[in-house]
């Protein structure tokens, strides 16, 4: 079963077996507290080509997303995975707070 969130939530359990697809900014770490996951990173290009990354986390591990975009987190055996936001600059977060739509468009574009 794959759930998918539009906004990464500050804290992801999932039993084995189960995948989230969420939306993450750039900068963004993952630390997992409990299990073993793998995550797939958003996707990039490379010449004319699309590739995405697959990280196998395990306990304690943490990995920082280089890239915005759609992530997909698939439990291994049960996590407990968080997620910390980029840190920003006041003067990076205000025109990101005021314009929602660009958040999401670079979201999509991996921008």
């Amino acid at each position: 079963m794959i759930t998918t969130l539009s906004e990464a939530p500050d804290s992801i359990v999932l039993e084995p077996g189960q995948s989230l697809r969420t939306a993450v900014d750039a900068g963004a770490w993952l630390q997992l507290a409990e299990g073993r996951a793998r995550v797939v990173s958003p996707p990039g290009w490379l010449g004319e080509t699309v590739f995405m990354t697959e990280t196998l986390l395990g306990e304690g591990d943490m990995h920082c997303v280089p890239q915005g975009g759609w992530i997909e987190v698939s439990a291994v055996t049960a996590v407990h995975l968080r997620v910390h936001a980029p840190q920003r600059t006041a003067r990076a977060t205000a025109p990101v707070a005021a314009r929602p739509v660009m958040r999401f468009v670079r979201l999509l574009t991996g921008w």
